[in-house]
């Protein structure tokens, strides 16, 4: 064993003097083809699993202590060569030294690192233990904290829609069904609505966080170890609610992934779609939005435009997890029991998905702090084109009409309107009566902006009162 003073010298420059094996190599007696030894090598982003692999190699060396299988002595030894490459990692440039370019992955770097340390010990760690059930476990541990992670982005997002539907808690806008104009809306209510998708996404994290927090560690290869660990401690010392049940799917199993993934997928398209819409309320054509030069870009030739790039890349950037859902479910979907090397492929998939959610929930936060509302033009648009069309139906229903008699007169009402050039409300009573002697004067009151906004207080509804209720509501669910 390396001497102890060996712990206070700076990371090596150089491999130590004692070789290092092959993980796998003693079946073979030639060498492997350097194309395919890259082709297969996964260092280069594997290594993203670092710390979570070096925490779960030191709750298994100390388990195989607790059995008996290794003498305190080298459980110490272990343990602390573990802590020592742990410090030395946390220097991002120390993985990227050339000395490691052909390591072949995570795990490899770490049990070389160990026996450059401590010695020929350094091999004990990897007994009752397949880089089968190592992977899994690390890559649990390290979803587990991402999901921990992301669930504080999801919820400074939500934050950010408070926040803006707060500033312009009383201010209307036209809602759209079909993009074509329907009724009034709150502003305010229309961040709530995205407010509520987030919700169900935090939901559905929270939910795939139960399957992740299990622990494979102890499964061997496929069929189990043959060392007496114990699961249930080390899956308490690693914080995970239980044990899996089955050694073969303990280890080819990639649900948890997949639905991470899918989690992920139905955020970015949620975050898509309320992408979508701020693009469009930019535009010139509709003004109800101004974007902050924050959050915008310009023309390398059209020197007055002012381009929604944030938007339009957290819009496109949602079909590329898209792809990765598609991609997790096609490569799983053909595996025999148990491991198959296909699911290496995992990690780029889920990689790339952590960052791109994480950027894109990010850059939505910082463009909802930097939007202002036309509030003038919002309110003037959401009264024209006839959106208190259905308030106009609803009162000669409160007036004893049934309801598809007054849609059926509304409509028509509509008709002459638009053949006059006016708006509802500029028509008089007495071209009203021509189609029901139901209208009388306080039939422009019911019809006014305020009174349809006001007129939709059930739960859930746009009127001033249910908005404010939502917003503090919003609130409390957030601890703010």
């Amino acid at each position: 064993m390396a001497g102890t003073d060996e712990f206070d010298h700076q990371p090596p420059t150089t491999n130590h003097q004692t070789p290092i094996m092959n993980l796998w190599g003693g079946r073979f007696t030639g060498e492997t083809d350097r194309h395919f030894a890259a082709f297969n090598a996964s260092f280069r982003f594997d290594r993203r699993l670092i710390f979570a692999d070096l925490q779960a190699c030191a709750v298994h060396a100390r388990a195989l202590g607790r059995a008996g299988v290794l003498p305190e002595a080298d459980v110490e030894s272990i343990t602390q060569g573990l802590q020592k490459i742990s410090e030395w990692v946390a220097d991002p440039a120390f993985l990227d030294r050339p000395e490691f370019s052909s390591t072949e992955d995570v795990h490899s770097f770490i049990e070389s690192r160990l026996v450059e340390l401590i010695g020929q010990v350094g091999y004990k760690l990897h007994t009752g233990r397949s880089r089968n059930d190592q992977v899994a476990v690390a890559t649990r541990l390290f979803l587990r904290g991402e999901i921990e992670r992301l669930d504080q982005v999801i919820r400074d997002t939500q934050i950010a829609l408070i926040e803006l539907a707060e500033k312009y808690e009383s201010d209307p806008l036209p809602g759209y069904t079909h993009l074509q104009k329907a009724q009034p809306i709150l502003f305010a209510h229309f961040l709530l609505a995205y407010f509520q998708m987030l919700a169900r996404d935090r939901a559905r994290l929270a939910d795939v966080k139960k399957r992740v927090n299990v622990l494979p560690l102890g499964s061997g290869a496929l069929a189990g170890t043959n060392f007496p660990v114990d699961r249930e401690w080390m899956a308490a010392e690693l914080g995970f609610e239980g044990v899996t049940r089955n050694s073969l799917d303990a280890v080819s199993d990639r649900d948890y992934i997949i639905e991470f993934v899918s989690f992920a997928a139905t955020t970015m398209m949620h975050l898509s779609r309320l992408a979508e819409d701020l693009i469009i309320y930019s535009t010139q054509e509709f003004g109800f939005i101004k974007l902050g030069d924050a959050i915008s870009t310009g023309s390398s030739l059209m020197p007055q435009k002012k381009n929604p790039d944030s938007l339009e890349l957290i819009r496109g950037k949602s079909a590329r997890v898209f792809g990765h859902q598609m991609a997790m479910l096609t490569m799983a979907k053909g595996l025999p029991l148990a491991y198959n090397k296909d699911l290496q492929e995992d990690k780029e998939t889920l990689f790339d998905t952590i960052d791109t959610l994480s950027d894109s929930l990010r850059v939505t936060a910082t463009v909802l702090r930097n939007i202002e509302l036309n509030t003038e033009r919002a309110r003037n648009a959401a009264i024209r084109d006839y959106t208190n069309a259905t308030d106009l139906a609803d009162y000669l229903v409160r007036n004893g009409l049934e309801f598809r008699k007054a849609h059926e007169v509304i409509g028509r009402i509509v008709v002459f309107a638009i053949e006059q050039g006016k708006e509802l409300d500029e028509l008089t009573l007495a071209e009203c009566q021509q189609f029901s002697p139901l209208f009388t004067e306080d039939l422009f009151e019911a019809i006014s902006l305020s009174s349809s906004l006001a007129g939709k207080k059930q739960t859930g509804g746009t009127a001033p009162e249910q908005v404010k209720k939502e917003l503090a509501r919003a609130r409390v669910e957030l601890g703010i």
